[in-house]
């Protein structure tokens, strides 16, 4: 499966989550949900993904960051549920591509009247 059809079968189940739930629970609640949605689906899923900290070649802590999902090995998927999304989330997830190697992440926030409103796509500069 190509890059833009893993976006499509996370958005995909994403939009079925909120359908089903809609806005206003926690942050982890949309992660589990999406977890079982996705596996249902038979997508790659992993969820709090330990990512190590490596500065100038040397791995300075192995507890770095949690990802929420990582699809395919390929597209993190950062999740919120918040009023408002902020620049430091999209920036947040933009460090986490980085520090993983990963291509594509997906910013989502479950917060939202319609889900389509509260997904940004975010490129760590792989022409994507």
């Amino acid at each position: 499966m190509d890059i833009n059809g893993v976006t499509d079968k996370i958005i995909g189940a994403a939009i079925t989550v909120h359908k089903e739930l809609g806005p206003g629970l926690l942050e982890s609640v949309y992660q589990n949900c999406l977890y079982v949605e996705l596996e249902y689906l038979k997508v790659r899923v992993q969820k709090e993904v330990m990512v190590p900290v490596m500065y100038r070649g040397c791995e300075v802590t192995d507890k770095g960051f949690r990802l929420d999902l990582l699809i395919e090995d390929l597209v993190i998927v950062e999740l919120k549920s918040v009023e408002n999304v902020q620049p430091v989330h999209s920036k947040q997830l933009l460090t986490y591509l980085r520090l993983a190697n990963k291509p594509l992440g997906l910013l989502i926030n479950f917060n939202v009247p319609m889900l389509k409103d509260g997904i940004t796509r975010i490129s760590n500069g792989y022409g994507l």
